[in-house]
Parts: C-alpha cells; structure tokens; sequence
C-alpha cells in the first residue's frame, strides 16, 4: 500500500488481545465494521450482538447503561442526550392523539412547559394536578388518561408524594407509571421496587456526580422500554460514548458521593432551621417538613438538595445570592461542587405568579444543591450571606 492508504489504515483496528482493559473503553466511532455479507445479515437478523452503528447502539454506551440498570435495579435501562430528551421520548412513544397525561403541578419547569406546550401540537392533552389531588390518586385518572407523570421529591420545594399510591392508581386503572426521580436518585429512593412502570432521571446530576456531563436515563422493563429504544434510533438522541464513558466513571463513586451528601445537607438543613434570615427551610429529613413521614417511609437518605425562602422576598433573596463565597452561582444540581439557583430564573423561569402559587414557588426562594465540601464551611458561608 502506498503512504496516504497506510496512514489510514494502520493501527486503525488495535485490540487488547489476552490482556483486558481495567476501565471500559471509548468506541469514539461512529459506526463499525462487518467482515461479509453474512455477518452482516446475521447483524439485521438479530443472531448478531454486534454493532452496526453509534445512533443505534454503542459499546461505550451499552457498558453504562448495564451499570444504570443495576443502579436502579432494572432489566433495561436507555441512555439519553439528556434527560429533556429522555422525558420527551417517553411521551411521545407511549402516547398518541387524544390520549391524556397526568402531571403534578409542582414540577420541572420544562417538564411543564413540554407538557403544556408542544405535546398538544401532536394532539395529546396535558391535565395538572394538586399535591392534595396526588394524595387521593385514584381519583385523578380519567377515562382518556393513559400515563402519570410525576416527582418526588418535587423541584424546588422537596414536598413529597407517595409512590406507593400512585403506582396502585395506575395499576388499577392500566395507566403507565412514570416517576422523575433525579432529586433523590435511586440509591435513597429505589422507585422501580416500589412498582413504578418506568423511572427517568437526568443523569446529569447525581448519576454522574461531577457537573461535566449531560445525559438523560429512562429505566424499566425491557417490554416497557423496547418502543422507546426504537424511537431513540428514529429521533437520534442516542448519548455519545465520551459522555458515556464519564458517566460509567462516576457511577463507580454514586453509593460514597450520595451518602455524604445526605449527611452534609441535613447538617445545613439543621442549622438554617429557626435562623432569622430564613422564614422557612425545605428538607424532608427535617420533622418540620409537610411530607416528612411520606419521606421516612420511601426514602433510605433525604438527598442533596436543601430549598430555603428568605426573609424579605425577592430582593432579598437576589443579594443573599450574590453574596456566597464557597457555594457557586450556577444551574443544576448533584455535582460534588455546592451551586445554588434561584427558580423563578432557571426551572421555573417564565411561569406566571398564578403557575408559581401552584408550584409552591415563591419569589424569595434559592435552591442548594450540598455537595461534599466540608459541611460547616457551607453553614458558615450561608449564614455570613444572610447576615
């Protein structure tokens, strides 16, 4: 072979031969190699497990989401550019023209507006519903209702539904379960134990731990999942293997990550309870907290995230935000940093007082996301903003 046909095809198919690689590898291609006709029929035919192509499968991707399904105790589990895209593609392949969805009111502000906005362009018709009307669940379902979307604990406020319930509602009625569990994370919360039909989780938070990648999941049964696994080649949303690869790497960590999280945000939950600043602290570890019980009994740690209201309204609560040192102005939640968010300019950004008052959002509310920095250099560092 000349130079030019050298340089592309030397080393181009390095394996590792008898001696296995410790960490999974990145197959940064974008599709694969077949060595006749009928290797690649047999691919087509399914009697291959082979690869084809990265907007269907990867091995890279394939190897992370094994480990999200032992996270979340789960035949199957689907990765996702993020977990936007993963809400999405769960609706619009379980749902068709003139179905319904339920949704609680309190909810991710894009989960909202994807529900409110675009889904009824496709002729599905979204109904939202009370934390009061989610206590009596049986009575929500609807004759055109086919799936329940919902949260626990709920952003920003961490109230606290019973999953329990809501999956014997759904399962009564034959409505399809779906549960947003990003803010607890299976470790605390193990929702598909307690029956729901499918759990999604932005991956991008706890799951991977180190707020450098996006990503969403959706787990369940390899039944319930297999049309979503199909649109997912149609849509092409499918997550790259670098992303992939740092999300496998943070998952090795979740179990240690999550626990000192959960020590180190009832810590500042325990201090800032009863500080003047402060006219009320949201953390369902707190026996203070509304759904405290519903909590105790679904949930083995009460999470990363502490929501408090500050004394003094919006304003207030702006400057008390420009005045953390340690805690880092930014979006999301979950990473090891300590970030906070003020929700009426990020989740629920847009929403009217009317949609915020049935979010339970109020304008003087910032939102902690306790990583695992020293728990009283945090206290301290909210305590000197409050001052």
């Amino acid at each position: 072979m000349r130079k030019s046909t050298e340089l592309i095809h030397t080393g181009g198919r390095v394996t590792a031969g008898i001696t296995p690689s410790l960490t999974t590898p990145i197959y940064e291609t974008s599709t694969f190699i077949f060595e006749s006709a009928a290797e690649l029929q047999a691919y087509q035919e399914g009697r291959s497990a082979g690869y084809l192509y990265s907007r269907y499968d990867n091995p890279t991707v394939v190897a992370t989401e094994q480990k999200l399904a032992v996270v979340d105790g789960a035949e199957c589990s689907l990765l996702f550019s993020s977990g936007q895209a993963a809400t999405t593609h769960a609706l619009l392949t379980l749902l068709q023209q003139g179905d319904e969805v339920v949704c609680s009111a309190a909810i991710y502000g894009g989960t909202h507006h994807l529900i409110a906005n675009l889904l009824p362009r496709f002729g599905i018709s979204g109904r939202f519903v009370s934390l009061e009307e989610l206590a009596a669940p049986a009575g929500i379902i609807g004759p055109r209702t086919k799936l329940v979307w919902f949260e626990s604990p709920i952003n920003p406020t961490l109230r606290c539904v019973d999953v329990r319930a809501v999956v014997a509602a759904c399962k009564a009625a034959g409505v399809t379960s779906i549960i947003d569990n990003t803010f607890a994370c299976p470790i605390n919360q193990p929702v598909l134990s307690m029956g729901v039909d499918i759990s999604m989780q932005s991956a991008t938070k706890y799951l991977n731990g180190h707020s450098d990648v996006t990503a969403g999941v959706l787990s369940g049964s390899r039944a319930m999942l297999e049309p979503i696994m199909k649109a997912r080649r149609l849509m092409g949303s499918t997550l790259d293997p670098q992303p992939a690869y740092a999300l496998g790497r943070g998952l090795k960590t979740l179990t240690l990550r999550v626990a000192q999280q959960n020590l180190n945000a009832m810590a500042v939950a325990t201090a800032l309870e009863g500080h003047a600043g402060v006219t009320r602290v949201y953390y369902p570890g707190l026996a203070s907290h509304p759904d405290h019980a519903i909590a105790a009994r679904q949930m083995s740690g009460f999470g990363g995230m502490v929501t408090i209201d500050v004394q003094g309204g919006q304003e207030a609560a702006f400057r008390v935000f420009d005045r953390f040192r340690v805690i880092q102005r930014a979006t999301s939640l979950g990473g090891v940093e300590s970030i906070c968010s003020l929700p009426i300019l990020t989740s629920h950004t847009g929403l009217s007082d009317e949609e915020l008052a049935a979010a339970g959002v109020s304008r003087g509310m910032i939102r902690l996301s306790i990583g695992l920095e020293d728990a009283q250099d945090l206290i301290e560092d909210i305590e000197q903003a409050l001052s």
